[in-house]
C-alpha cells in the first residue's frame, strides 16, 4: 500500500510495477516512433524501440535491440543532419532535425526527429531518447512541386512525343523479356500476356487474353497460393516481390515459380490494374538439392577415411621414437595441423547440409556464457601468438543456449578477424547487455569489407572478389554463424569500412520466450 512518510510518498513496488507497464502500452499506443538509447556503453546502443517504430523502419525488436541508430541512415552518410545529431550527443544537448532514413527493405523515408537526453541526479547524459515522425509525404509533396515548376513547360510540349516513344519501347521490353509477365484487370481477367509466358506454359493468345485467370487451361491456375498473393496480401502489401509458387500443371508438369506482383494506384484507364512477373526456378531448386544432396553425401563419404588417417598420425605421435629428429616431429606436427583443418571444413559442410534441410540440432542448458567467452579466446590466443586479443565488458554468467555452436560461431569469428588482419596485432572482444539481449562484438583494423559485399557475405557460399583472390576458403563459416545465431532466436550483422577494419555483431535474447520467437 501507498503510505506517507516525512511528508512524502513512497510507493510499493506493486504500483510502481503497474505504473512501468502502463508507460509501456502508453508507449506502445503512440503513433510516434520511439527508441532510447544508452550513452553510457560505447556506440551508443538502442535499448528500447516501440511498436510504432517497428512499423516504420520495418526492422523487428530484436534487429534493432543493440545496435546504433546509425543503420537507419544505410550508405547515405553524407547528410549535414547527423552532424548537427553527433554535435547534440556529444554536448548532452536536444536537437530537432528531418533527416533522410531507409527502412529494411532499402526504402527511403524522411524522418522528423527529436533527440532529448536524460540526465542522471549528478547532471550526467545516460540515455537519449528519439522520437519520430514520418514526413515522406509532406517531402515528396515539396520536392514535387519545386520539379513541377522548373520542368512544367518542357514536359506539356514533349509529353506527346515521350508517351508515343514509352509505350513502343515498353512493348518491346514486354514482349521480349525472359520473364513471363501477365497483365490483369481489377476482376483478375487477362488483358495481355508476353511471348515467354506462351512458351513456358505451353498456351495461345488466343486461349489467354480476355479470359478470367482461374479459367485457364480448365482451371490449370486456380492455384490456392495464388488466390492468396492476389487477394488477400497485394491489396494489404503493393508490391509483393519473390512469393513463391509451386504447382503441378496437367500438361507441362510440376513448375516451382517465384511471383513479383504490382498493383498499379495510378488514376486513369490503367487504375487498379495488377502486373505480375513469373520467374521458372524450378531447374534451379532441381540443381540447388541435387548440390546439397551431394555436399551431404560427400561430406559423410570424406568423414570415414579421414577419421582413420586422424587415428594414424595420433599412434605416430604416441610411438614416436625418442631419437626422432626434429624434422621429422616438425612433419608429422604439421600432418596432425592439416587433418584437423580438413576435420573442422568436412564439420562445417556437414553443418550446412543440416542447415539447407532443416535438421541442425541445438542441445539447449543452461551454462556460464561469460566464461565461455574468456576460454575460447584463451583458446584461441594460445594457438595466434601474433595477435593480441582484448576481452571488455560483461554480459551473464547464465545463458540457455548450445554452448558448442555458439563456441564454433566465436572460433570462426575470431579467426576471421585474425585472417583478414594479417598487419594488425589487435582484436577486440566487447561483451555488453542491451535490454533483454546479450551483445558480443568482435573489432579488428584489417582490409575491411565493401558496402556491396556486405550485402551478401552471410550467403552460402559467397567471397568476396578481393578476399577470394588472397585468402583460401570457401565461404560457409559465416553462414553457418548466421544459420546458428538466427536458431538461437538471435540476429547477427557486420559493420566495416574499406581498409578501417570491420566489426561483427550478434544479439541472443536471455528471455526464452523471445529466442523461441
Amino acid at each position: 500500500m501507498d503510505s506517507l512518510t516525512n511528508g512524502e510518498f513512497s510507493f510499493s513496488p506493486e504500483t510502481q510495477h503497474r505504473d512501468f507497464e502502463l508507460l509501456t502500452q502508453a508507449l506502445d499506443a503512440s503513433i510516434s516512433g520511439m527508441i532510447i538509447t544508452d550513452n553510457q556503453q560505447p556506440d551508443n546502443p538502442i535499448i528500447y524501440c516501440n511498436t510504432a517504430f517497428e512499423k516504420m523502419t520495418g526492422y523487428s525488436r530484436k534487429e534493432i535491440i543493440g545496435r546504433n541508430c546509425r543503420l537507419l541512415q544505410g550508405e547515405d552518410r553524407s547528410q549535414k543532419e547527423r552532424d548537427i545529431i553527433k554535435h547534440a550527443i556529444q554536448q548532452g544537448e536536444h536537437c530537432v532535425v528531418e533527416i533522410r532514413n531507409y527502412t529494411k527493405t532499402g526504402e527511403l523515408f524522411w524522418n522528423e526527429l527529436y533527440v532529448s537526453p536524460i540526465k542522471s541526479a549528478t547532471g550526467n547524459v545516460t540515455h537519449f531518447i528519439g522520437v519520430q515522425h514520418d514526413v515522406t509525404r509532406r517531402k515528396k509533396a515539396e520536392l514535387e512541386l519545386l520539379h513541377q515548376q522548373d520542368v512544367m513547360e518542357k514536359k506539356i510540349e514533349e509529353r506527346t512525343k515521350v508517351i508515343r516513344e514509352s509505350e513502343e519501347y515498353l512493348a518491346s521490353i514486354y514482349q521480349t523479356v525472359r520473364e513471363s509477365l501477365i497483365v490483369l484487370d481489377p476482376d483478375f481477367k487477362v488483358l495481355s500476356i508476353n511471348y515467354h509466358f506462351l512458351k513456358t506454359f505451353k498456351v495461345s493468345v488466343g486461349e489467354t487474353e480476355g479470359k478470367g485467370l482461374y479459367e485457364l487451361g480448365n482451371g490449370q491456375w486456380n492455384i490456392a497460393k495464388l488466390k492468396e498473393l492476389l487477394e488477400s496480401i497485394l491489396p494489404t502489401n503493393n508490391p509483393v516481390e519473390n512469393f513463391e509458387v509451386e504447382h503441378d500443371f496437367p500438361h507441362i508438369g510440376r513448375k516451382v515459380m517465384l511471383l513479383n506482383a504490382h498493383r498499379v494506384e495510378l488514376e486513369g484507364q490503367y487504375k487498379d490494374r495488377i502486373l505480375i512477373a513469373i520467374e521458372d526456378i524450378t531447374d534451379r531448386r532441381e540443381i540447388e538439392r541435387r548440390k546439397d544432396d551431394f555436399l551431404s553425401i560427400a561430406s559423410h563419404e570424406l568423414r570415414t577415411p579421414l577419421t582413420t588417417i586422424k587415428g594414424y598420425v595420433q599412434m605416430m605421435i604416441r610411438f614416436m621414437p625418442e631419437g626422432a629428429n626434429e624434422k621429422f616431429k616438425n612433419i608429422v606436427d604439421k600432418t596432425g595441423l592439416y587433418v584437423e583443418r580438413l576435420n573442422t571444413l568436412i564439420a562445417e559442410l556437414l553443418d550446412v547440409s543440416r542447415i539447407q534441410t532443416g535438421n541442425i540440432e541445438l542441445h539447449k542448458e543452461p551454462f556460464d556464457f561469460d566464461k565461455m567467452i574468456y576460454e575460447t579466446v584463451e583458446g584461441m590466443q594460445t594457438a595466434n601468438k601474433e595477435h593480441r586479443i582484448i576481452v571488455r565488458g560483461r554480459s551473464t554468467n547464465n545463458f540457455t543456449g548450445d554452448e558448442s555452436h555458439l563456441v564454433q560461431v566465436m572460433n570462426n569469428l575470431l579467426s576471421n578477424a585474425i585472417k583478414y588482419a594479417p598487419d594488425a596485432r589487435e582484436v577486440q572482444v566487447y561483451l555488453s547487455l542491451v535490454s533483454n539481449y546479450l551483445k558480443v562484438s568482435v573489432t579488428d583494423y584489417g582490409m575491411g569489407i565493401s558496402s556491396d559485399d556486405q550485402k551478401r557475405i552471410f550467403e552460402r557460399f559467397y567471397r568476396a572478389g578481393e578476399i577470394q583472390q588472397h585468402f583460401p576458403g570457401m565461404g560457409i563459416g559465416l553462414y553457418v554463424c548466421d544459420q546458428i545465431i538466427k536458431n538461437h532466436g538471435g540476429t547477427l550483422w557486420v559493420e566495416s569500412e574499406k581498409g578501417k577494419g570491420s566489426t561483427f555483431s550478434f544479439t541472443l535474447p536471455l528471455n526464452e520466450k523471445d529466442n523461441h520467437e
